[in-house]
């Protein structure tokens, strides 16, 4: 592949998921990523800071969530909100073209604690762009960070079950699903 071909930031994240898998995580250099997708290490951290953003680059997500959630009907309740944020996110980044990628990827970081941690805190960040959405949509600050918790434990929830090598169904249905769960079990508590 030439080295001025588009998609060098796709290319990057396939050639690292295959070298995780092939060699380990820790086993892997920034220049091996490189090389397997044919472009120059200057290239990489064009897209990624280090290996580490190749697996938790993408803050795109947070800002089509959030746009999501403003968008959404106005009379839309702070859940049904999330809700239409979720079926963007199944539309655009949770594909079935992406399932493989995902599974891989998940995969990778459920074997390094230090990865899991890094996960952990991308949610705390995913929890509170939701939170400032909701809020922004008029919803008191408390409200609004209950809301976003709530859809934080779904989008947990959907995540898991979606990247589930077993499981074929589409983001938004396992997204909704997750959180009708979470609000089902909110009046029990």
């Amino acid at each position: 592949m030439a080295r001025w071909e588009l998609n060098a930031s796709q290319r990057l994240a396939d050639a690292a998921l295959e070298l995780f898998a092939e060699r380990g995580y820790e086993n892997t250099t920034v220049l091996d990523i490189a090389q397997r997708a044919g472009l120059a290490k200057s290239t990489f951290f064009r897209h990624f800071q280090d290996k580490r953003g190749v697996l938790f680059g993408g803050d795109a997500l947070f800002g089509q969530l959030v746009t999501a959630i403003a968008a959404a009907p106005a009379g839309a309740t702070p859940l049904e909100a999330l809700a239409c944020g979720f079926d963007v996110l199944g539309r655009d980044v949770f594909t079935p073209a992406r399932r493989a990628l995902t599974i891989r990827r998940r995969a990778v970081i459920d074997a390094h604690p230090d990865l899991q941690e890094r996960e952990a805190l991308k949610g705390v960040s995913l929890t509170a762009s939701m939170a400032e959405a909701i809020a922004r949509r008029g919803v008191p600050g408390l409200a609004a960070g209950v809301a976003a918790q709530l859809g934080a434990l779904a989008f947990k929830m959907a995540y898991e079950r979606w990247s589930d090598p077993g499981n074929t169904d589409e983001f938004s249905y396992v997204a909704r699903q997750a959180l009708g769960e979470v609000q089902a079990a909110v009046p029990a508590v």
